[in-house]
Order: structure tokens, then C-alpha cells, then sequence
């Protein structure tokens, strides 16, 4: 799709993809008029709000708080597909954010900006920006100011080392700075392809872009100076770090004369972003097998003590010590968080979230692929114990997305494609609900649904969904999905 001049679609097919955008918002109306909006339990009242977004600087991980639109009818407002796409074709798009004109997607070595209100594929774009190598890291933060960082190769090769970083603006597609950063092998020496390279990660938190490599670095927001860089010492390696509010590093540790059950162990250790001091140390208990960092402020992490899975969900206080944990071993509740096989993924957990002194799950589904259901639990970070249940309702599943202030927002997704699928909000005060709208879409667009394969953003009252990966697994040519926004019909379209 990047690697070779753009195909420009025929009347017919651009008649094809006008005629879905109708049906979508049809399929929506017709859902509507039979009383759709009734299958909801718990709808919160009209003149519900979520709380004020507290004063954010221009370098801060923002922290937008949506608002109820006034139509509850969802229409497509962003849609970026392939056309044509070869058998075989295969394209990495690594990373997805938005603002209220662009979303932006990566392709391989690429970022790209799709304009709110477009039907794009390649060619289509705002603006594009090609990186010196393809992207090998990305974070899910913006800034107040919609930039965000991402890693790239040194050079073409999916082979060649990843060590470079680049702080992007969202709205021109402009490369506000680049650096290039130290690499860590993961055995002896200093490496000389991606092989054997400690696998590098990226975040974002106030005012500084964070890279760990083994060591970790810090940039300056404003100019891209280096702020300060711990380098790997001892038998301990920083593996990955979550920012937002904080910042909290992972470190994945060894010792030579452990059993082999315990040579692996993890540190987890509260940083101060200005200057890289270590405000904090928490160890996970010895033979914990991952740690993944849901939240940094408050430190909210998932540990497993397993091959698979995430088995326990730990809080700790302000000072890094142990609050509660909320056990997993026995499945009633799951928590999925993103293979670090391709990209460095510490706080990539898409199914929890944090917020309003909780942490949300989801329950495991109920039923078959059709026919199913499960709910959405809160639990007391200071405790541990339940407090406020969800339940999805028959024939469709709720998944938590982010917090919109002391609000949680979640889709609603239908199973049967019958009733429409929703985004909504939940108080975890009152237990209250309030769809914010409601859309469906056609089979084209199921796997943008996905957490296993797709990512998902809510921004200025839109839900985006964007493809990982675009394939074409056909023996033909096919019409491929890969990034996808909903908006309420009664929400204006961005000037410029």
C-alpha cells in the first residue's frame, strides 16, 4: 500500500463504500425507531455530566472528559480502507491516535493523518510523514498540544536496530525533533541487528518523552534534549515503563545462582520525571513470570504467575507500598494485556482501567459467539473487594475503554448485530448508564472491533477503531477495513 504507487478506486467502488456509509447510519435509525435504546439497564438522565476536567498544562498527558452528544444516532465520521488489496498483502500499522481534525494511523515506516469527515485510502491523507526505518514502538499518550512519540529502525530492514525516536504533532503531521538512543543486548556484547536488542519501549509523561533500552532515557518535550539517562547496572535491566500522571519503570532482573524457576524476577520503581531519581521500589514476589504496569499514578499492576495470563491485579500506594490485590486464578474475571512478541507493551492493557479509586474488568463471557453476555466490575484499589456491577445485558458484551473524568467509558458491543452496538458511560458512584450513541456496521467492519486485533481510542466525542495489521488472507483482490471513526449525528464536523 506504501510501497508502491496509490490506487485510485473507480466510480463504482467509491459508489459501493458511499452506499455502506448510508447503511450504517440505516441500520442505526431502524434500531432506534423499534426502541432500541430501552435494552440499556440503568439510563443515567438526560442532564447527567461527568466532572470538569482539571486545568492541564500544554505538556501534560491530556485527559479529555467527554460530554453526552445531543442525537444518540451514530454516523461514520473517518474511514480509511485498501481497495484492490493483493492475496497475501500484508502491512504492520503499529499505533492510532486522533484529535478533533485528524486520526492518525502508522503503516510500516509511515505515519499517516486521515481528515476527520473523509472516506480516505492511500493518496487521501492530510499529511504523511516517512521515517528513516520502520516503527518499531509506540505509546497511546498525547499531549494537550496532540503530540505523541513513536521508535523507528536505523534503517529499511525489519532487521536493522531500533533506536531511534521521534516526537510527532498529531494536527500537521510536522516532526517536531528526533534522537537517536543507546542499544542493550540481550546476551553478551553489543548488538548488531533487532536479534539480539533488548526490545526498546516508549511513553510519554509531563513534559518529557521516555525510552527505556536496557538503560532509560529521558527528552525534553520542548526541543528534544536529553534530560537524563540511567544506564543498565547490576543484574537489572529497564524492560518497558507506563507514564501519563507518573512514571513507572519496569525492570526485568536475573540471578546467575538461582534455581532455574527464579533466575527471572522484576523490579517496579517510581520515577521522578524531571530527573530520573527513584522515588520508589516495589518487588513482585519471586516466581511471578510478567508484570505489566496498568497505571502509574496511581501504581496499579498486573502480575502473572503463570505461562498464560494475567493472574492477580496489585495497588500500590503512593510510596510504593503494597495496597491490595484483586486475584484472577480462578477466571470468573479477566484481564488482557498486549503481546510484547512485535512491540514493547508494559502498559498495554486494553481491557482494565483504572480510575475513581477502582479498577474495572471485565467478567468472562457468558454463552456462545451470538448468544452472550458479561458484565463490567469495579474493585476498590484500597481493598481489593467488588463494588459496583455492569451487566452487558443478552447478546452483547461491555468492554471498559478510559476514564472520561470520574466517568468510565465502555462500548457496548452487540454479538447478534441485531441490536446495535453503543458507546456509553457508567458511573461507578450511582451504577447509572448513559449511551452517548449508538451504530452498527457491516461484516467489513467486525474486526475493528477486536482488542485482539485492533486498537480503539475515544477523542472529542468520536470511537475510533484502526487495524494492528491489514491483511488480505483471500485468494483475490478484497476491499480492506483498516481504520474506522463513529460520531453522534448531531456533532459538527471540524473547520480547516
Amino acid at each position: 500500500m506504501y510501497t508502491q504507487s496509490s490506487v485510485t478506486a473507480d466510480r463504482q467502488r467509491r459508489r459501493r463504500r458511499a452506499a455502506l456509509l448510508a447503511a450504517v447510519a440505516a441500520v442505526v435509525a431502524l434500531a432506534l425507531s423499534a426502541g432500541a435504546w430501552l435494552w440499556w439497564p440503568g439510563t443515567a438522565p438526560d442532564d447527567a455530566r461527568p466532572a470538569a476536567a482539571p486545568a492541564q498544562h500544554r505538556l501534560d498527558v491530556r485527559e479529555t472528559v467527554e460530554r453526552r452528544p445531543a442525537s444518540l444516532r451514530g454516523v461514520m465520521a473517518v474511514r480509511f480502507s485498501a481497495d484492490d488489496m493483493g492475496p497475501g498483502e500484508r502491512y504492520e500499522m503499529p499505533g492510532m491516535w486522533a484529535t478533533d481534525k485528524i486520526l492518525a494511523k502508522g503503516v510500516n515506516r509511515t505515519l499517516l493523518g486521515l481528515r476527520i469527515g473523509t472516506d480516505a485510502q492511500a493518496g487521501d491523507e492530510a499529511w504523511k510523514l516517512r521515517l528513516g526505518g520502520p516503527i518499531c514502538g509506540r505509546t497511546r499518550h498525547v499531549t494537550v498540544e496532540n503530540r505523541t512519540a513513536v521508535l523507528f529502525r536505523d534503517g529499511a530492514d525489519q532487521e536493522s536496530l531500533c533506536n531511534h525516536v521521534a516526537f510527532v504533532d498529531l494536527d500537521d503531521g510536522k516532526l517536531v525533533w528526533q534522537a537517536k538512543f543507546p542499544v542493550s543486548g540481550n546476551g553478551f556484547g553489543t548488538p548488531d541487528d533487532a536479534g539480539g536488542q533488548e526490545t526498546p519501549g516508549v511513553t510519554l509523561t509531563r513534559a518529557a518523552v521516555v525510552v527505556t533500552w536496557g538503560g532509560t532515557d529521558a527528552y525534553d518535550m520542548d526541543g528534544g534534549k536529553l534530560r537524563w539517562r540511567t544506564k543498565p547496572a547490576g543484574n537489572c535491566d529497564a524492560s518497558g515503563a507506563a507514564g501519563g500522571k507518573g512514571l513507572v519503570v519496569r525492570y526485568s532482573c536475573w540471578r546467575d545462582d538461582a534455581p532455574s524457576s527464579q533466575v527471572s524476577t522484576f523490579q517496579v520503581r517510581g520515577i521522578e520525571p524531571a530527573t530520573g531519581a527513584t522515588r520508589w521500589t516495589y518487588a513482585p514476589a519471586t516466581g511471578v513470570k510478567d508484570v505489566r504496569i496498568v497505571s502509574s499514578e496511581p501504581a496499579v499492576l498486573a502480575t502473572s504467575a503463570g505461562d498464560v495470563g494475567i493472574t492477580e491485579i496489585i495497588s500500590l500506594d503512593e510510596r510504593g507500598t503494597y495496597r491490595a490485590t484483586v486475584p484472577l486464578q480462578s477466571g470468573a474475571y479477566v484481564a488482557e494485556c498486549g503481546d510484547e512478541t512485535t512491540y514493547l507493551a508494559a502498559d498495554e492493557c486494553p481491557s482494565v482501567v483504572v480510575g475513581a479509586g477502582q479498577v474495572f474488568l471485565t467478567s468472562k463471557e457468558q454463552g456462545d459467539l451470538v448468544h452472550n453476555a458479561n458484565w463490567i466490575i469495579g474493585f476498590d484499589l484500597a481493598t481489593g473487594h467488588s463494588v459496583k456491577k455492569f451487566e452487558s445485558g443478552p447478546n452483547a458484551l461491555l468492554r471498559p475503554l478510559r476514564m472520561s473524568g470520574d466517568q468510565l467509558l465502555a462500548l457496548r458491543e452487540s454479538s447478534d448485530h441485531i441490536s446495535p452496538t453503543a458507546l456509553v458511560s457508567l458511573d461507578p458512584e450511582t451504577g447509572a448508564e448513559t449511551p452517548y450513541f449508538y451504530f452498527d456496521l457491516p461484516s467489513e467492519g467486525w474486526n475493528l472491533l477486536s482488542m485482539t486485533y485492533a486498537d480503539t481510542v475515544v477523542q472529542n466525542g468520536r470511537i475510533f477503531f484502526g487495524a494492528k495489521a491489514a491483511e488480505n488472507a483471500t485468494d483475490g483482490k478484497a476491499w480492506v477495513w483498516l481504520a474506522l471513526g463513529i460520531e453522534s449525528a448531531g456533532r459538527k464536523q471540524p473547520q480547516g
